[in-house]
């Protein structure tokens, strides 16, 4: 035992996870365990916004592009919606990002460029014209 976190990660996690079972809790690298266990959160709150991102973004093209709406589209639309509902059904307490208006301004950046760059269409509102309780329903579309 004794690999740094700095040098292998992935060794280091199963040392420090080896150190719990064993109960060698004086031996624990503590700070990067927190520092570890934060990250997780962040992970999850980043994979919440890059799904709700990709959402918005097929939303939009549907929206504005309705001539081109096809079962891709569709697809795609539904497939964001089931692993957004796995997801918050995973980690409940990420269902207040919906309601912050920081984070929803983030995603709804990142859905405009993306949408921006496969449409090269550039009349998309400013912010989020639709209720998020809306955008997680199956079935809803816009317009």
């Amino acid at each position: 035992m004794g690999t740094k976190y700095e040098t292998d990660v992935v060794a280091w996690a199963n040392e420090q996870a080896q150190l719990i079972r064993g109960k060698k809790f004086a031996s624990l690298d503590l700070k990067h365990i927190a520092e570890e266990i934060e990250d997780v959160g962040k992970s999850e709150k980043r994979a919440l916004a890059s799904n709700m991102a990709a959402l918005l973004a097929h939303l939009l093209k549907w929206q504005f592009q309705p001539e081109r709406q096809c079962k891709s589209w569709s697809q795609t639309i539904n497939d964001q919606r089931i692993e957004l509902d796995y997801h918050l059904d995973e980690n409940p307490s990420l269902r207040t990002n919906l309601d912050d208006k920081k984070w929803l301004k983030m995603v709804w950046a990142k859905a405009t460029s993306q949408a921006r760059q496969e449409t090269n269409l550039d009349c998309f509102p400013a912010s989020c014209p639709w209720k998020m309780a809306d955008v997680l329903t199956h079935e809803w579309l816009p317009g």
